[in-house]
């Protein structure tokens, strides 16, 4: 038997590749012999650098960067020698997870570090850059990014503005003189896990400001802010991308990487897909199994299982689901290709003890399933289904 095992990372708890392999443990415990093939998966968010150098055997590196707030701070990058290919986790150098909740600031944070991991791989020869832009703590636009990169966004009176979104409420002139020449020869993806707009209702500030510090009238000054950016961008680069799906992720990144690095944007996993070569193991696969801390109806709006599920019916394989909850709603993806899925718990158990258990747990339910599986091939072989 061939299994596929291709989770996301168990938020608090363990990541994807640790995930694969205790879900891997659980099968062998009842199919000593079966080919388990890991692939552990991300979506876009964090955690999605480690999963693809994982299964894919890239290499990490680190450089330090300017954090969210303007402090030093050690970030990790992956590279793909083979093809020159540079893994950006903006949650390394931007993310939400490098400030203090009472910190937090979505008007001053900057994603400047972000563009200085770019630069860094420019500078390694990079040719095709990935960015993965889950899990920010900015709001900027992705300003700070392109400063970074050589851009200068000035004043009325042609001063540099400080850092974060809400100086782009001053914003006069966008000067590209500076701008890395490097960047014309690189191929850029966004792999994104969020499809919303810059502005509106339901953009970057409206949607995400809350989390990040933003208070109400903040929002409303962001907002204003974003947009203001968004028309002189338009004044200077000839093409207006604000509604674009996608441009509102990481409060505005996305919308700087496809008007300015001319980036295309995809769902997270497919682009984590591509890089692991799921679709290859996929050939020839019995079964896949996938995962994620909780598995609702969120999971439609592009999350890994509902990602891999989709890839999977390509080829005709069976997805079943190892998920730390089952939320409401999980049903509805059964029609999405998924066959069955399973909660790790096996009883009432607190957070805290599903968390430190996790390992445990997932190789038991692993196991359970594996004997489910046992169970039907046995019925099968005897025409026992088809006499039911």
């Amino acid at each position: 038997m061939k299994c596929v095992i291709a989770p996301d990372a168990f938020k608090d708890s363990l990541g994807a590749a640790e995930v694969a392999q205790a879900i891997a443990d659980g099968i062998r415990d009842v199919f000593p012999t079966a080919q388990c093939v890991l692939c552990p998966m991300a979506d876009g968010g964090e955690g999605t650098l480690s999963a693809v150098l994982a299964a894919a055997g890239g290499e990490p590196r680190q450089c330090e960067v300017t954090g969210p707030l303007g402090q030093p701070l050690m970030a990790t990058w992956g590279w793909l020698a083979a093809t020159h290919t540079a893994l950006i986790e903006l949650a390394e150098a931007s993310g939400l997870q490098q400030v203090p909740r009472q910190q937090r600031d979505a008007c001053a944070s900057t994603t400047r570090g972000t563009g200085e991991l770019i630069k860094r791989a420019l500078d390694d020869g990079a040719t095709h850059v990935v960015l993965t832009v889950g899990g920010s703590a900015t709001n900027d636009g992705g300003r700070g990014l392109l400063e970074a990169l050589g851009a200068r966004f000035l004043d009325a009176q042609g001063n540099p503005l400080p850092h974060g979104g809400l100086a782009l409420q001053n914003l006069a002139q966008i000067d590209l003189s500076g701008w890395d020449k490097r960047l014309a020869g690189v191929r850029f993806e966004v792999a994104a896990d969020v499809d919303n707009p810059l502005c509106g209702p339901h953009g970057a500030t409206y949607t995400f400001g809350a989390q990040k510090g933003a208070s109400p009238a903040q929002q409303a000054a962001l907002e204003h802010a974003l947009s203001h950016y968004a028309d002189l961008t338009a004044a200077t680069l000839g093409s207006d991308l604000r509604h674009t799906p996608g441009a509102g992720a990481a409060g505005g990144t996305g919308f700087a990487a496809m008007a300015y690095l001319g980036a295309s944007i995809r769902p997270g996993v497919e682009v984590v897909a591509a890089l692991t070569r799921l679709a290859e193991h996929l050939q020839g696969a019995h079964l896949v199994i996938t995962g994620e801390g909780c598995f609702d109806a969120q999971t439609l709006r592009g999350k890994t299982p509902f990602g891999v599920a989709r890839l999977a019916s390509t080829y005709g394989v069976p997805v079943l689901v190892l998920a730390g909850t089952l939320g409401k709603g999980y049903t509805d993806l059964y029609e999405q290709g998924i066959t069955a899925a399973f909660s790790l718990v096996s009883g009432p158990m607190t957070l805290e003890d599903a968390c430190r258990d996790t390992p445990r747990l997932l190789r038991e339910r692993a196991g359970d399933m594996a004997r489910l599986l046992r169970l039907g091939t046995a019925m099968a072989s005897h025409g026992s289904v088809g006499q039911a």
